[in-house]
Parts: structure tokens; sequence; C-alpha cells
């Protein structure tokens, strides 16, 4: 019964101020891409410019003085869960794409509630496409959104960010599942589950991922009319392990999922 409320009363309201913010942070970001840049090396060797802790200080400044009681968490800052409502944000998923002029990198903006995804955006500045999700709904700047019919993995066209990302097992996990789709194709970042969600592309797999990368992404594929689990068909939340598995069908879904398994 609560759900139901929630999703009523606030959804609207929640998603018109995760649109704000990518509204706000674009000028930022824009203002910083295709301009000499200082690159720093994380522990983890992914690497981070000013633009990306400009961009998130300025987006948790935002949410902070709007929900001051609801938890943030970033990929430059951290943060932990704190409460039923947390923000989960990325200022620009596809920092290697920004740092090589790449055009396709994006800003995520999540909101979980009891550490589900319950809204979230994919905004792309440089096209000024944008992708915005509530329970049961995906919109495409003004249009609806559509994954594909796609039934069968032998008929998907298959993305993933890059092959570099699945060693061991999961690699050959990765060439079984991709090479069994009607075409591969590599790179995208955040883009290609919107192009997912509109139905240009019907199968992302991906490993490695942390919750600011996948927690905006479940609510646009899903609103769509897609599925988007872990490796396990589970739901994904904030304590996934990162390996997800997107589908623009049920049908689908459960066929990668037993390519997957084998």
């Amino acid at each position: 019964m609560f759900e139901d409320a929630l999703v009523a009363d606030d959804a609207d309201a929640y998603l018109a101020f995760a649109t704000e913010l990518a509204d706000s942070v674009r000028p930022l970001l824009l203002s910083h891409f295709r301009s000499p840049l200082d690159v720093i090396s994380k522990p983890d060797d992914s690497p981070v410019t000013v633009a990306d802790r400009a961009a998130e200080l300025h987006l948790r400044e935002r949410i902070q003085q709007r929900f001051p009681d609801h938890g943030i968490i970033g990929e430059e800052t951290g943060g932990t869960p704190r409460g039923a409502f947390n923000w989960i944000i990325d200022p620009i998923d596809g920092t290697k794409s920004f740092i090589t002029g790449f055009p396709l990198f994006g800003t995520l903006i999540a909101l979980s509630h009891e550490e589900k995804p319950f809204c979230g955006v994919i905004d792309i500045p440089f096209t000024g496409e944008r992708w915005s999700a509530k329970p049961g709904r995906t919109m495409y700047k003004s249009t609806l959104a559509r994954t594909s019919a796609c039934g069968r993995v032998a008929d998907a066209r298959f993305y993933t960010t890059s092959p570099d990302m699945f060693i061991d097992g999961e690699a050959e996990t990765f060439e079984r599942l991709s090479r069994s789709a009607r075409l591969r194709r590599f790179g995208g970042d955040c883009y290609i589950y919107g192009l997912l969600a509109s139905g240009h592309c019907d199968i992302v797999l991906e490993t490695g991922l942390h919750p600011y990368d996948y927690m905006a992404l479940v609510p646009v594929v899903q609103g769509a009319g897609g599925c988007m689990t872990d490796w396990e068909g589970c739901p994904l939340s904030l304590r996934s392990d990162g390996r997800v598995l997107a589908s623009a069908t049920p049908a689908l879904h459960a066929e990668a999922l037993a390519f997957i398994r084998r």
C-alpha cells in the first residue's frame, strides 16, 4: 500500500527535481568538455578530472538544500545509505570518453527507495538527449520510450561498453552471449542503455559496475518495457555485485540468462 501511495504522490515531484539537477549541471560539464584538463588517476586507476568533482559538488549542494533528510552517494565523494531515500549520482559516466572528446558521456541521477531503484535520469549533455523514468514509464525527451520486441538472442543487437571489463570466466560468458547475437557493438557507457530503452539495441551485458553506474539505468530500462537484473536474474539494488544484464523483453532476458548460466 505504501509503495502505491509513494508512486502516485511523489514520483513526479522527485523526477522533476532530478531533471532540474541535470539541467543545472549541463553548462558546467560542457564548459570543460574538449578543453585542456588535468587528469588524475584514482586508487583503482580510473581517471577523474576537475569537471567530475565540480559537477558532483554542485549536485550534492542542490540535493542537500532541497532534501536535507535524504542520503547522497556519489562516485567522487562516496557516501553510505541514510534513511529510506538516497540519491545516487555519477556526474560524468564515461570519464574516459569525456577526456578523449567522445561526446556520448552522460550524467546519471537516481533516487532509490529502501535501497531499490525508484526514479532515474540519463542525461547526455553534448547531444541534448535525455531519458527520464519513474515506475512504469520512461520518456525520451518528451516522447514515450519503448524497447524493441526482440525475443531471441539470435536476433539481438548486443552492446557493451568495452570487452576489456570482462576477465577470466566472465570473458567466456561475454564471448558466448555476444557471439550468439545477430551483431555486437562496443562503446557508449550509459548511452547504450538509453538506446536499449528506445528500441535501437536489445541486450547490454556489463560487469564491475558500482551503484552510481547502474541505479539510474534500471528505472529507464524497466519503465520502457525491458528487464534489468544481475547475472543471476535477481533485482538490482545498492548491494548488487556489479554484474548487470539488460534486455528488451522478458523472453530475451530469460534466454540471455540461460547463456550466462551455461
